[in-house]
């Protein structure tokens, strides 16, 4: 079996809608994920703000905009009468629940996570639907069944494995099924997400947990790019890459692939394919269990990175000091992205600061701290063997004009990261496009 995931982009108009059809037509059993509409989202989401603000009529007239929008496509997107009504019956229903909050007592995340999940509710059903009006047989499997988070907010996999096996036995003589990416329940049964990008992380772990043949991406980019193409010129895609590549690339900023989702299907092997709904001829990036070839294979950049610099001259090198450094920041569940030291200070990067004024109120029991916003992190990712040379030199001649406040390189030979002020993006990742793959 398949799993084939497409996004926004994907289900965006009644025009991709019916594009998505040829591409998910075919004998081969497959289970098809889908995001919401392109805009949907954003558009949920601020809907959400309003009701926050208890602002009723700007909420109103938002979602009177969005179901607009719906309305327009389902008029394009049906041909037959009474598939029509079945798709203006569904826009009724969700929107109807939807303004059920507008007038809600208290609005909290909870509500917040109920409306963001109408996205991807209403495209698999309008896709289930076009499919059922052109004579393809399809079942709409909801991911509220199966799909759950643990206590820790994580992917609960065994309850996911067991479940969606169970949905799919119900439906022994059907190939093709449609169900939501993004949303699932939590621990407690009420409906909650896999936060952005997370529709790729459902495929994956879908595509784990049912030992798939293989797991495919659809976006709008025609695989994994050696560099970022909204700022640079010639890239190129790129033809193969390993799990642990393309895992560093997704985590450090590389856009077409969700940083988290490339560790379950590494763990059962199975294959990622990277494909284009808009070329979907070319070759794309196949992601698997390969032995990638010695050299830099591509440039990813993360934004949004925030420096803390610890300097203590009396205590840097004292027993368990740096423990009491990560136990902070455990304290407040922030992860670190990179770590630097030196005799009398350790500098780290994070990229959430949703507490970093309390983090850096207790550091600063212990030492001095610095703080530095607005920074990226531009990571070199390849099989960059720590007994050849040379790597470094190419490099760092990238930098020659750029400052750099961190480097980190050790604990991969997949990736060596350097930390820059935002504002020197654009030009680092140009200047690694030239000294490192000539273009």
């Amino acid at each position: 079996m398949l799993v084939l995931k497409f996004g926004g982009t994907s289900v965006g108009s009644a025009e991709r809608i019916k594009n998505l059809a040829k591409l998910t037509h075919g004998n081969e059993p497959k289970i098809v994920v889908l995001s919401a509409m392109s805009g949907t989202t954003n558009a949920l989401v601020n809907i959400s703000q309003t009701l926050y603000e208890q602002n009723s009529t700007k909420a109103s007239e938002l979602i009177d905009a969005l179901e607009n929008k719906y309305k327009i496509e389902i008029q394009d997107l049906y041909q037959n009468p009474t598939i029509l009504e079945k798709g203006k019956e569904l826009i009724n229903y969700h929107f109807h629940h939807i303004r059920s909050f507008v007038d809600f007592p208290l609005f909290t995340s909870k509500e917040e996570k109920i409306i963001l999940a109408q996205g991807e509710l209403l495209s698999t059903a309008m896709f289930h639907y076009y499919l059922s009006e052109i004579g393809e047989k399809s079942i709409l499997l909801p991911a509220l069944n199966f799909m759950r988070t643990n206590k820790d907010g994580e992917p609960d996999l065994a309850y996911i494995e067991e479940n969606i096996k169970k949905e799919l036995y119900k439906y022994p003589d059907s190939k093709l099924f449609i169900t939501q990416g993004f949303i699932c329940r939590n621990v407690n049964g009420d409906i909650d997400n896999l936060q952005r990008g997370g529709s790729d992380y459902t495929a994956c772990i879908l595509g784990a947990m049912i030992d798939a043949q293989e797991i495919q991406i659809w976006t709008d980019i025609d695989g994994m790019h050696n560099n970022d193409p909204r700022f640079v010129d010639k890239t190129y895609p790129i033809s193969h890459l390993s799990f642990d590549e393309a895992a560093e690339l997704a985590y450090f900023g590389a856009k077409i692939l969700h940083p988290t989702c490339i560790l379950p299907a590494q763990k059962r092997n199975v294959p990622v394919l990277l494909k284009n709904t808009m070329k979907p001829e070319a070759h794309g990036t196949v992601i698997s269990n390969i032995e990638p070839p010695e050299g830099i294979r591509a440039v990813a950049a993360k934004d949004g990175i925030y420096a803390v610099t610890v300097k203590s001259e009396r205590m840097l090198l004292a027993y368990g000091f740096l423990k009491t450094i990560f136990e902070i920041f455990e304290k407040y569940k922030t992860p670190i992205d990179m770590i630097t030291t030196s005799e009398v200070a350790v500098s780290l990067t994070i990229d959430n600061p949703v507490y970093l004024e309390r983090i850096v109120d207790e550091l600063k029991e212990i030492a001095q701290v610095e703080v530095m916003k607005d920074q990226t992190i531009v990571a070199i990712v390849g099989n960059m063997s720590r007994s050849e040379t040379g790597y470094g030199a190419k490099i760092m001649g990238a930098f020659k004009d750029i400052p750099l406040h961190m480097i980190s390189y050790g604990g991969s030979e997949h990736n060596i990261s350097v930390v820059i002020d935002s504002r020197y993006k654009k030009k680092a990742l140009q200047a690694m496009n030239k000294n490192l793959f000539g273009y």
